[in-house]
């Protein structure tokens, strides 16, 4: 057999790990989505082992392993830990907070779906797309030098896109424009100067794409209108809004923040609800099936193929004991009484392994890029909320606090979940050992975590997060846990916009009935809920380049089908995958090299150009269309 947990294979998948989780921390941040490494780590590592004597495929797949760890983890920790900045709970990261929380939360990810592989990925054969994807650049190798050229002068023009814009300034970093429309409402447009949403938009493809510019499009078009033209319902009111947000500009966002975004927390919650009610018989005979397997005799077990073995049921058992000790007294040391902290253990333990079969069964159906992370975290916030209301009361000042660790633990161990089966999908069709990759994938879970308060940090001095402020004009909004802050603190004592959360509600019901006439009709092209209901609490600007990424891969894909066969047009729009990866990878690294000198200099204009030399957003159009251009021509390129 050979060599995978080498000891070069294991140090690129640690690097690699702890790059791709501060790209994905920043990128999550910005945009409130997060895309997977895996092919892009399974490049790079190809590219740079080939100049090793002795390499193999199987060496490759630990790293790219090791890597998407970093990736998943991230997620887990940005979707949920800022909040409790938002909130002032925290006014920094602290190191072993972060470690343990999320280090439990990744690696209960990992060990609750050893027991679902067989299940899920032999027996019943799931798509595992990223997975799928991944084995394939692997066994075909994909000329990995020009990959990880077009990878790296990717990177390199989404990095100089991002000094223009937030380091010298030369142009601004968004384009909008809105103007009141009748007396009491407004209309509002804009775009991103952003090569990373391009390459976002073009790795989840128009289908994803659409449909989250479809939900910006229900708050900002339909929705803002609809709530200035009949809930602004007097002249004062307008007066109290026009004196503070003179703008139109302001005043629509004002109106989005404070009330239209509440729509796509009503459309989440449905769409985490559903994932669960639509899954439940084949979740729960995956989970039988899966212990049924470990239940074996050990002469079955013995029997089984060297790549086929998982890591042993009792050590994971073990394992997860161990982990409830130290959440136990995590939760202590917030709460402070064994009432609480005894059910918010309890609480945690049951929704991470429910939530992670969850989230690793739908990886195997729509991908970890599409996975519904956000609804189920949603969901968990909002009962352990409801919970800690009860035992706490509505004056408790840690309650939402609490709740908001309990879902950092839980949507850590979903996102982690996903993206361990589709690793092990992956070695599964290329035939690398399971409980190899299990285990690099907790070493990749391990180093992201030791690396995620720092980079928070430094992201948190430099640029700040949530609504700008004078003190930074360049926050990062980090939407989503914006709404998990707003979610858990409006169930205590600042009230939720039921209203707004019922009609979001609504939305998502009636996307998912029309996504059910769509699987009846057996229609390709389908509306997930949750991609409506991500692009219903973004800003309108993020929404609109990830748009046009989708566009740019939806018109490439059909100018390759047209001219070209059906396996080189493959290996073109993954040589624009490839690209899209590096605009995103140069972006976000950029970003977080940039946040240094504003960290220490406090100061964020520390590298801006004289205003005198500074254009306007006419620049930053015609610098986003021409990358646009060049994605497009990479990917068509015969």
């Amino acid at each position: 057999m050979l060599p995978q947990l080498t000891v070069k294979a294991v140090i690129l998948g640690i690097v690699l790990a702890m790059v791709m989780a501060a790209a994905n921390a920043y990128l999550g941040l910005y945009t409130g989505m997060t895309v997977s490494a895996s092919i892009p780590a399974a490049v790079i590592s190809m590219g740079i082992l080939r100049h090793f004597r002795h390499t193999n495929i199987m060496e490759s797949n630990v790293v790219q392993t090791g890597a998407s760890a970093g990736e998943a983890l991230a997620a887990g920790v940005i979707f949920t830990l800022p909040a409790l900045i938002l909130m002032h709970h925290w006014s920094h990261f602290h190191y072993w907070w972060v470690v343990g929380l999320a280090g439990a939360g990744g690696l209960l990810g990992v060990l609750f779906t050893i027991p679902l592989r067989r299940s899920l990925i032999v027996d019943q054969e799931l798509a595992f797309p990223e997975g799928t994807a991944t084995a394939e650049v692997l066994k075909v190798g994909d000329h990995p030098q020009t990959g990880l050229n077009a990878l790296i002068l990717a990177a390199l023009l989404g990095a100089l896109v991002k000094l223009a814009t937030t380091g010298l300034q030369l142009f601004p970093g968004v384009a909008v424009t809105a103007s009141y429309i009748g007396r009491r409402t407004v209309g509002y447009v804009g775009l991103h100067i952003s090569p990373a949403l391009l390459g976002v938009g073009y790795i989840v493809g128009l289908n994803i794409a659409s449909l989250v510019f479809l939900g910006g499009a229900i708050s900002w078009f339909v929705a803002i209108p609809i709530f200035g033209a009949y809930f602004i319902t007097t002249d004062s009111q307008l007066a109290g809004l026009a004196a503070t947000h003179p703008a139109a500009i302001e005043l629509a966002r004002e109106i989005w923040s404070t009330q239209i975004r509440y729509l796509g927390v009503g459309a989440m919650l449905v769409g985490g609800l559903w994932a669960l009610l639509s899954l439940r018989a084949s979740l729960f005979a995956g989970i039988k099936d899966g212990l049924k397997q470990h239940r074996a005799d050990r002469a079955t077990l013995a029997n089984r193929s060297e790549t086929d073995k998982d890591i042993p049921m009792q050590w994971v058992l073990i394992a997860i004991a161990g982990f409830v000790a130290p959440l136990f007294y995590l939760f202590q040391s917030i709460t402070g009484t064994l009432v609480v902290s005894l059910p918010m253990t309890g609480i945690m333990l049951v929704a991470a392994f429910l939530f992670a079969s969850v989230g690793g069964y739908m990886a195997g159906i729509v991908g970890s890029s599409n996975n519904p992370i956000s609804g189920i975290t949603i969901a968990t916030i909002l009962f352990a909320a409801l919970v800690l209301l009860w035992l706490m009361g509505a004056r408790s000042t840690i309650g939402p606090a609490a709740a908001i660790l309990i879902g950092a633990v839980v949507c850590s161990a979903a996102a982690i979940a996903g993206d361990n089966l589709q690793d092990l999908k992956a070695g599964h069709l290329i035939g690398a050992t399971a409980w190899k990759l299990q285990v690099m994938q907790g070493v990749g879970v391990i180093s992201a975590v030791l690396i995620m308060a720092p980079i928070l940090n430094l992201l948190l001095q430099a640029y700040g997060f949530g609504a700008p402020t004078a003190l930074h004009p360049q926050a990062l909004p980090a939407p989503q846990a914006s709404l998990m802050a707003s979610l858990a603190r409006g169930v205590f004592d600042t009230g939720l916009p039921w209203a707004m959360i019922g009609a979001g509600a609504g939305i998502g019901i009636a996307v998912i009935v029309f996504d059910e006439w769509l699987k009846y009709r057996k229609a390709l092209w389908r509306t997930p809920v949750l991609a409506v209901a991500v692009g219903s609490y973004l800003p309108l600007e993020l929404s609109t380049p990830i748009f046009l990424g989708g566009l740019i891969a939806y018109g490439t894909r059909r100018y390759n089908g047209r001219h070209l066969g059906a396996t080189h047009t493959e290996k073109h729009m993954r040589r624009g995958v490839l690209f899209a990866a590096g605009l995103i990878t140069g972006e976000a690294l950029l970003g977080i090299a940039l946040a240094v000198p504003i960290v220490v200099a406090h100061d964020a204009n520390v590298v801006a150009l004289p205003e005198t030399i500074r254009q306007g957003s006419w620049l930053g159009l015609i610098v986003i269309g021409l990358i646009a251009g060049g994605l497009a021509r990479v990917a068509m390129r015969a």
